[in-house]
Parts: structure tokens; C-alpha cells; sequence
């Protein structure tokens, strides 16, 4: 898959380039946490000039429910959100995760695995997301197995990142992670592995979303220095959560986006984001003040 030259590992990108993006999974409606994603991530990119992506990260046909998709994307033009250039759709992406996989195989930094669930829990360590891979295949796997995942090879060198919102993080990938997969073994090709690719061949300069995804940050990382790609600036921001301190999410009783009252929704999104209130009769007006009154160093005291 050819990458772009200003993505590759060292390249200086032009000082006024800011490109960013959002990136929902197709199953369910969109709700109040994947908004206040979309509406910081989108707030970040036109403050600074930026161009703002909207991908569909539809990579698991399982999970995917029918409509979800054009469901989304209605809601954000509902809201006045426009994204720049066309909507790209992991479905529609497999020839290069297949390559890039190739690739990683061809340089020794993947290798197939052979191990069934059963294996791995007897071989494996918890972690602090699940179960850290011991390597078991590294030399090798079962010749006899009809279906192999394939793993990326990880070490014991720290990954150091500035998070724009949380700061300084490190982690142990290695350690803390383990050799993790990139293909599974019944052919999907694996979150980390499709975020990365994408992020790359759309240039993306500037990533803000939830901080559920703050534990994937250091793989994706490795995988972006495994391929020589250059590594976009991080933001996470805090999660919507329930009176428990539970994530809100498509998968628990998340709040419902109210798309008959725009202004009063997006009014509590820029709330929740502890942004400046705006009085606006229009969503026009809305976003040019929410844009000139936006400032990601309030989520950092949130």
C-alpha cells in the first residue's frame, strides 16, 4: 500500500497542516459519548484551521448493525458538522491490511500463531486489559492448524507519548501487552492494525477521542514505527459516564442524542466538554463561536 511521503517515519509535515478525524464503528446509533467525541475532535481540527475526517471503522462485519453507518453520518450533518473529502470505510479496505500484513510477516516483525483460546490461557499472564501473550509461536507454530492469527512481534523498549489532554504516558508493550494480534485467525483484520493503516493513508495529523482508547495508544504506536509511519499527536479526552462511573456506550443505557433540539444538545456537549457556554439562534452561529471560544487545555482540570 503506497503511503504517503510526509507520513513516512521522520519526515517534517508542513506547519500549518492539521488533519484529524473521527472515526465511529457502525453498531448503533450515535450517542451522547461518541458526540462529544465527534463534536472535540471537530472543535480541535477548525480551531486550527485544520481539515476534519469522518471514517467508518467497519472492519467487524459481525458487530456491525445494518443502517448504523448512513444513521451516523445523517446525525452529524444534522448537528451542522461537515466533514472534509469522502467518507472512507474500512470494508472497503482489505487489499491493504492484507498488504501491510504481508508486509510485517516479509520482515520478520509478525509471525503466525497456532494457539487456541485454551492455550493461551494456560501460557499467558493478566494484564491490565486482558491476557499478556507469552510468545508461544514466536519460533514457530502448529503445522497441523487449519486457521492462524498473526501477531505483531513486540520488545521490552518503553513507548513514550505526550497525550494534548492527559500528558506524559509510557508503556511497556511488550511487557504490558504482549505480542499482539493484527489478523485474527478467522481472517479479520484486527482494530489496531486498520486504525493504523488509515490513519497513515489519510494523513492524519491529529487524533482527539475518548480515553477508553488511551491502553491502544502504545500498540498503535509500535505498529506505526514497525512500518515506518510517522506518529500523529494524541488527545483523550474524558468519558461520558452513568451514575455508577460506568462508560456510557452502545452496549449499556446510553443517552440518547436529541436531534430535534440541535442547540440544546450541542449546548450540553460543549458543557460536558467544560467549553465556554454560546448563545446562538442558529447552528451556524454555534459552531463559529464554539470554534473561537474552543480550548483543549480546560479538559486537561476536568
Amino acid at each position: 500500500m503506497p503511503v504517503p511521503e510526509t507520513m513516512r517515519s521522520g519526515t517534517p509535515l508542513p506547519a500549518m497542516t492539521y488533519r484529524g478525524r473521527f472515526a465511529p464503528s457502525p453498531t448503533g446509533l450515535l450517542h451522547f459519548g461518541s458526540l462529544a467525541s465527534a463534536v472535540a475532535s471537530y472543535l480541535d481540527a477548525r480551531r486550527h484551521d485544520g481539515l476534519w475526517f469522518v471514517r467508518i471503522e467497519d472492519v467487524d462485519k459481525q458487530r456491525e448493525r445494518p443502517g448504523s453507518a448512513s444513521s451516523i453520518l445523517s446525525t452529524l450533518e444534522s448537528f451542522g458538522m461537515q466533514w472534509d473529502g469522502e467518507v472512507l470505510c474500512q470494508s472497503q479496505r482489505q487489499e491493504a491490511y492484507a498488504n501491510v500484513v504481508d508486509l510485517l510477516l516479509r520482515e520478520e516483525k509478525a509471525f503466525h500463531c497456532s494457539c487456541s483460546r485454551k492455550r493461551l490461557a494456560q501460557d499467558s499472564t493478566p494484564g491490565e486489559q486482558g491476557l499478556v501473550s507469552s510468545g508461544t509461536c514466536r519460533n514457530g507454530h502448529d503445522a497441523s492448524a487449519t486457521q492462524l492469527s498473526v501477531r505483531l512481534l513486540t520488545d521490552s523498549e518503553p513507548v513514550h507519548f505526550n497525550d494534548g489532554i492527559l500528558g506524559r504516558q509510557t508503556q511497556v508493550v511488550g511487557r504490558e501487552v504482549g505480542d499482539f494480534i493484527i489478523r485474527r485467525a478467522d481472517g479479520f483484520f484486527a482494530y489496531q492494525l486498520a486504525v493504523v493503516v488509515d490513519d497513515a493513508f489519510q494523513e492524519i495529523t491529529h487524533i482527539v477521542r475518548g480515553e477508553d482508547l488511551l491502553f491502544s495508544t502504545a500498540r498503535q504506536i509500535s505498529l506505526q514505527r514497525a512500518l515506518g509511519y510517522s506518529t500523529p499527536l494524541y488527545a483523550h479526552h474524558p468519558l461520558v459516564r452513568d451514575g455508577s462511573g460506568h462508560k456510557l456506550g452502545k452496549s449499556t443505557s446510553a443517552w440518547p442524542v436529541d436531534m430535534n433540539q440541535p442547540l440544546a444538545t450541542l449546548g450540553r456537549v460543549l458543557a460536558f466538554l467544560h467549553q465556554p457556554p454560546v448563545e446562538a439562534d442558529t447552528i451556524d452561529s454555534f459552531w463559529k463561536q464554539a470554534v473561537a471560544g474552543w480550548n483543549i487545555e480546560a479538559l486537561r482540570h476536568a
